[in-house]
């Protein structure tokens, strides 16, 4: 089944990042700067992860449309890597230390763990962060998430969060036509989930212990005046996601959000 009769389409990114960004570019508060920064830091090489795990089954896919949607989701997850890298030079120009929590992310979860999983499995946990992140995507454009956000990075962000939601029903396709295995895809969540939530938690810790280093603050408290839904990220990602996911009769598509994507990029005349 799939989601949309269109094909991704790779768009350059919308920033450059040449106007100065503050280290607490998101309303001048650092929990939700780091929140965000965190998962940032996984951005680049989880989706050359995604790239390489649906690529193993291209030459499986035998229906032209989605072998023309699977390019153009590496075209935009290529795109999306190299955007989110070129932010870890501003962070390094803001003072933060990560190439360390990088070699060390990068070295468990892809040179330790992904070649002892099997293909099928690495496909289905793609196919699982592929729907955290559409979700992510959907409650950035819904709840205005990033209305507070330096206009740099909020530009970014929903470029990011557009393209995630174009193409957000892609690999789940692929793992339905190669290996329509309910069980591995809950394999697949179960792994996703563990691997997201605790090298997220991990990278947030890491910088804001970093600030504290620094003597500076910017703690919870404040962060509540932004979002005083303690645990909105669990409750909105995390919890819904595995709700929905586990219906044996998911798909992506049932949750109706292109138009949200379509509306952002007409509004920046990058459609």
């Amino acid at each position: 089944m799939l989601a949309t009769q269109s094909i991704p389409r790779p768009r350059s990114s919308p920033v450059t990042f040449e106007e100065g960004i503050p280290r607490r570019w998101f309303a001048d508060l650092a929990v939700p700067s780091h929140i965000v920064n965190g998962v940032n830091l996984l951005f680049p090489a989880g989706e050359r992860f995604f790239v390489r795990s649906v690529r193993h089954y291209l030459d499986q896919i035998e229906d032209p449309l989605l072998r023309e949607q699977v390019k153009g989701f590496f075209g935009q997850e290529g795109r999306h890597a190299q955007a989110h890298e070129r932010f870890f030079e501003v962070m390094e120009a803001q003072g933060y230390t990560i190439a360390e929590f990088l070699a060390t992310y990068e070295r468990i979860t892809y040179g330790i763990i992904e070649p002892k999983v099997s293909p099928e499995l690495r496909l289905a946990v793609t196919v699982a962060l592929e729907h955290y992140t559409a979700i992510l995507a959907e409650n950035v454009f819904r709840e205005g998430l990033l209305d507070l956000a330096h206009p740099t990075m909020r530009g970014l962000l929903l470029w990011h969060a557009a393209e995630e939601i174009e193409h957000r029903a892609v690999a789940f396709d692929v793992l339905q036509a190669v290996a329509p295995s309910y069980r591995l895809r809950m394999a697949g969540l179960a792994m996703a989930t563990v691997a997201l939530g605790g090298f997220w938690i991990a990278a947030t810790v890491m910088l804001l212990q970093q600030d504290r280093k620094r003597g500076e603050r910017g703690g919870f408290r404040a962060f509540r005046k932004v979002d005083d839904r303690r645990g909105a990220i669990v409750q909105r990602v995390f919890l819904r996601g595995i709700r929905e996911y586990i219906r044996r009769d998911f798909h992506p598509s049932q949750n109706d959000v292109d138009g949200l994507a379509e509306g952002y990029l007409k509004s920046m005349g990058i459609v």
